[in-house]
Parts: C-alpha cells; sequence; structure tokens
C-alpha cells in the first residue's frame, strides 16, 4: 500500500505557491484559472504535473489546444477520452470525464458500452468508430489498416492525428495518476468495473 498524502490524493506532498519559483508560480497561477486549467483543480494530474513547472505549462499548452483550436467537438473528445480511461482502468480520468462527456450529449449507451466493454452494435457510427480506435490502439497498440482507413475518411488527416494525440495524451495521463497512485476524491465510488 502506497502512503497517499491527504491533502493531494496521491504519494507527492502538496505544492504551495510560495515555494515556487516565477515560473512555477506562473504555472500554478494558470492551472487555476477556470478558462485555462484543469477540470478537477490541483488534486490530479495538474498538482503532480506542477512539480516539474515546464512540464506543467507544455501539458496545459496541449489541454487548451484540445479545448479551443482542435477540429474535434466536444462529444468526440469526451468519446476518446472516456475509451482512453477505460482501457488504462483509470478510475481518476473516468470520474472526471464521464460525467463531462454525458453533459456534452454522449448518449448513455454509448458511455455504459465503453464503461462494461460492451459490442458496439446499435451505437452512432462515429462513437463507434472512436471507441474501435481506442480499443484497438490501446490492446493491439496498432491500428489495423482497415481500421485507420475507416478513421481516415471519417475525421480526414488533421482531425485523425488530433483525435490520436489526444487519445495517447491521455494514456499519458493515466499512466501518470497510476504512477503517483492517484486517488479517487472523497465521496466518489469507483465507477469502473
Amino acid at each position: 500500500m502506497s502512503r497517499v498524502h491527504p491533502e493531494t490524493g496521491c504519494r507527492l506532498p502538496p505544492l504551495r505557491r510560495d515555494d515556487l519559483d516565477a515560473r512555477g508560480r506562473a504555472a500554478y497561477d494558470r492551472q487555476l484559472d477556470p478558462a485555462l486549467g484543469s477540470i478537477v483543480g490541483l488534486r490530479g494530474p495538474t498538482g503532480i504535473r506542477l512539480h516539474s513547472p515546464a512540464i506543467a505549462e507544455n501539458a496545459q499548452a496541449m489541454v487548451r489546444f484540445f479545448r479551443t483550436e482542435t477540429l474535434l467537438d466536444a462529444q468526440t473528445r469526451e468519446i476518446a477520452i472516456i475509451t482512453t480511461a477505460r482501457a488504462h482502468d483509470s478510475q481518476f480520468e473516468w470520474a472526471a470525464h464521464a460525467p463531462l462527456a454525458a453533459k456534452v450529449g454522449v448518449g448513455d449507451a454509448t458511455i455504459d458500452a465503453v464503461r462494461h466493454n460492451r459490442p458496439l452494435d446499435g451505437l452512432p457510427a462515429r462513437d463507434a468508430l472512436i471507441i474501435s480506435l481506442g480499443r484497438e490502439l490501446f490492446g493491439a497498440r496498432k491500428l489495423s489498416q482497415d481500421l485507420y482507413e475507416q478513421a481516415l475518411a471519417h475525421f480526414g488527416e488533421r482531425g485523425l492525428v488530433e483525435l490520436i494525440t489526444l487519445m495517447t495524451m491521455y494514456a499519458g495521463t493515466a499512466s501518470l495518476l497510476a504512477a503517483f497512485d492517484m486517488q479517487l476524491p472523497d465521496g466518489t465510488a469507483p465507477d469502473l468495473p
């Protein structure tokens, strides 16, 4: 059993803004900006990354890109994120993004298919395609030519690059959370089987 700090919910101790250098304080402040920061605040991947302000800055730039500049709509993004969370059994990512997926209009059938690794029959074609991409990418660690061509035809080159980059970014976050034993917030029950 790892030693988890009650304040951070992970193995790392909390950071105090005043103990950081100028770059660290700037990164800290940006993370707390509701328009730019993390959807879960400093308890989670953001708080972990702040232990290296340069990583926090660069990760935040990617998050900002996916919120404001990507070709991918909110439903596509959230299906990709929950598919990635499920593939990595990341309870923390799932707890943060499954409610957000529902909020942006992802159907209950899609969320449940991801949660329970169910067959994709009857789901909207786009949803099934995204889930299939994630399952194959993270399961087989490659994409078949057929699935690649389907995804390319649907999303285009730029869209597919952005989709796969989003999924692999969240796969990295799942690994970060696992390495530092990030716990769910108090009062949040695990929702993945």
